[in-house]
């Protein structure tokens, strides 16, 4: 009968990939023949624990086992343990397990460390008026960084000298240990401390930087804002982060842009929004109203009858698309304003105006209304 690869590893059918990783590695730990050497079936025990976890762990394989109880489908054959081809080789369970009692590991030659190293990324955050946003501007900053040492080149050697062999790597930038096991012999390897894994050290280092290959320096660059840059997005630029190390190549700069908000316009993608007041004639009898854009006034015309919320709107007046030339629209609302103070004139005349409409506005001087209401809904 074929072995449970789920009792196996003592999870369940439905365990995450997780759960299975957890298992697998508690159990390789209790059965792997370098530490339980007073077991003699734990070998055994070791290679059916890792031909379950191969099995699991890889989705297609849970998948064809689930269905047909077998790793390879309904046309499974053969091939135990030993038959790596089949198995994954060792980057799979036995990978696995080597990377957790040696590190990193390697059956072959070491590698040798690059001894560039890629300068850091900065960030700043550059506050822009809202009209800058709108249509693009032209920005200066100023930015403390790591530079490229202009005497020695970034080398961080003194001009004239060169480089020496490390004495503890012997130029090859990593320290290599050998470990035998029962899966034969495998190299482990780290970098060398003496040299940070460069193969190199410095015996005569530049007097301008002291042998780091970089200065700090304080200076001014010029960003250029998009036009239709939005609240919140942030620009890179390339290559104006800290000098690399050793010939690496240089980090970027990531500018967080935060826009101030503007007295009369609100943003709405590539939208403006604003509310017009107009006043009471103006909307009863239509009048012609100037608009305010970001370039000037527009004129508008209001039709008799307009009520307040009626929106108007002003045709490619809003902000550029950052992804093509186009640009949106101004949306106006028009909102009708009461007016506070009134001549005895003013007064006279709405009110004949009133009952002109059929209103009687005795009830609202008198309090008629108000009466009403607060026999409805005042206290009893």
């Amino acid at each position: 009968m074929a072995a449970d690869y789920y009792e196996i590893l003592g999870v369940s059918k439905t365990s995450t990939q997780d759960e299975i990783k957890k298992a697998y590695r508690k159990l390789a730990r209790r059965y792997h023949p370098d530490v339980n050497k007073d077991d003699p079936g734990a070998e055994s025990k070791f290679k059916e624990i890792n031909e379950a976890y191969e099995v699991l762990s890889d989705p297609d394989k849970r998948r064809n086992y689930d269905t047909f109880g077998t790793a390879k489908g309904p046309a499974f054959g053969g091939g135990g343990f030993d038959d790596f081809s089949g198995f994954g080789g060792f980057e799979g369970a036995v990978g696995d397990i080597f990377d957790m009692f040696f590190g990193n590991w390697q059956n072959q030659g070491a590698r040798t460390r690059s001894s560039a190293q890629r300068g850091s990324d900065l960030s700043l955050e550059l506050t822009v008026d809202f009209e800058e946003a709108v249509f693009g501007a032209e920005k200066e900053v100023e930015i403390g960084r790591l530079v490229s040492c202009q005497t020695c080149g970034g080398s961080g050697l003194e001009p004239g000298t060169n480089p020496e062999a490390c004495p503890t790597c012997r130029g090859a930038g990593e320290i290599r240990n050998e470990q035998r096991t029962v899966f034969g012999t495998f190299i482990r390897t780290a970098p060398c401390p003496k040299c940070q894994g460069t193969g190199r050290i410095i015996t005569s280092p530049c007097k301008d930087c002291n042998g780091q290959g970089r200065k700090p320096v304080h200076e001014k660059i010029d960003v250029e804002i998009p036009a239709g840059v939005d609240d919140g997005i942030t620009l890179k630029l390339a290559s104006k982060g800290e000098a690399g190390l050793r010939g690496g190549r240089p980090g970027d700069l990531y500018i967080m842009v935060y826009v101030k908000p503007h007295p009369v316009f609100e943003r709405r993608g590539v939208d403006l929004f604003c509310r017009l007041p107009i006043t009471f004639t103006q909307a009863a009898l239509g009048a012609e109203v100037k608009v305010p854009t970001l370039e000037g006034f527009e004129t508008i015309k209001v039709a008799p009858g307009t009520q307040t919320g009626t929106n108007f709107k002003l045709k490619g007046k809003g902000v550029p698309s950052l992804h093509h030339k186009a640009r949106g629209d101004i949306l106006v609302q028009v909102v009708i304003e009461t007016p506070r103070k009134l001549t005895e004139k003013q007064r006279q005349l709405l009110i004949d105006f009133a009952h002109e409409s059929g209103e009687d506005v005795s009830e609202i001087s008198s309090g008629g209304i108000l009466g009403r209401i607060k026999d409805a809904f005042g206290p009893k």
